[in-house]
């Protein structure tokens, strides 16, 4: 139970991570289409965080 348990856990930070990678890259690009460079700076200085 505790390996299933670990596993459930990792696959649940490992979606969870995604999810945000996906949400960030889509703020990038509408902050892009509208031409904000500063929110783009940040965005990208999130990205490398990650």
């Amino acid at each position: 139970m505790n390996k299933n348990f670990r596993q459930e856990v990792n696959q649940l930070s490992q979606t969870h991570r995604a999810n945000i990678q996906k949400r960030l890259e889509y703020r990038l690009e509408v902050a892009r289409a509208k031409g904000d460079e500063n929110l783009v700076r940040m965005l990208e200085a999130e990205m490398r965080q990650m």
